[in-house]
């Protein structure tokens, strides 16, 4: 007779599965070091420009701040061809030009000749630096509704070198500050109020740098290298100068283009 006996099988409890942290949920954002990289160069250069304009040393200063504006250049357009742009690019990278761009070009005007004009220098200083964060806010905000072919405004890197260029060529021509500072004081309010204008500024980015080009255009790009290696100071304001009045003459022939219509 067989015997059959019950098999007898160990109920286990299920465990309800662990619940994760929130925290470990959430993917990490990583940083990219190279365009990041360039822009904490001009961060540093703009910082060393306020440096040096505290300790007098205002061509160090001048020439800093053109540093900064060739590596404000850089980290853009580095993070587009290596396809590593982020949110956090564009705010730091933001940060960094109101420091290059805004209060280094306005305490470096100040401490070379606006701050012996009393309240109305340090008002003009003001101006300035208050123009580039307005200009930076706006740029911010209107990236996307905007004509990429202009700027509306003056861009800051253009206008930190309006400011800082003037103050190179006058020390290149050992130009006392007392002299000229209240042409000091009209470049100041000049930039910065143009930096918060409606003018339009033609943007560059239209262009193709992978289109063919005459040789003619490559020889005139060696000769404005040659002229910058041999008068710096001179040769970068002028071509400042010329875009910070471009956007005026633009304006201008607009509004005349503009009447003959009106009148019909």
């Amino acid at each position: 007779m067989l015997l059959f006996r019950p098999i007898r099988t160990r109920m286990t409890k299920l465990r309800p599965p662990r619940l994760m942290p929130r925290d470990t949920l959430i993917r990490r954002r990583g940083i990219y070091i190279l365009p990041n990289l360039f822009t904490t160069g001009a961060l540093f250069a703009g910082f060393y420009a306020i440096v040096q304009a505290m300790n007098g040393r205002f061509e160090n200063a001048a020439v800093a701040i053109f540093v900064a504006m060739v590596l404000d250049g850089l980290d853009g357009r580095v993070a587009r061809l290596t396809h590593t742009q982020s949110e956090f690019g564009a705010e730091y990278d933001s940060l960094s030009d109101m420091v290059s761009f805004g209060v280094a070009p306005s305490l470096v005007m100040y401490e070379w000749a606006l701050k012996d004009l009393g309240k109305l220098g340090w008002i003009a200083a003001f101006v300035y630096c208050a123009g580039a964060a307005l200009r930076l806010a706006r740029f911010n905000t209107n990236i996307d509704v905007v004509d990429k072919r202009y700027f509306q405004g003056l861009p800051s890197p253009a206008a930190a070198a309006l400011v800082a260029g003037f103050v190179w060529i006058m020390i290149g021509h050992s130009i006392d500050s007392s002299e000229i500072r209240w042409i000091a004081c009209v470049v100041t309010i000049f930039a910065g109020l143009t930096m918060v204008s409606n003018v339009k500024f033609w943007s560059g980015k239209d262009i193709n740098l992978r289109r063919s080009v005459p040789f003619a255009v490559v020889l005139a790009m060696v000769g404005v290298f040659l002229a910058i290696s041999s008068y710096p100071e001179g040769v970068l304001f002028g071509l400042f100068v010329a875009y910070a009045l471009s956007g005026y003459v633009m304006a201008a022939w607009r509004l005349v283009r503009r009447k003959p219509l009106a009148a019909k």
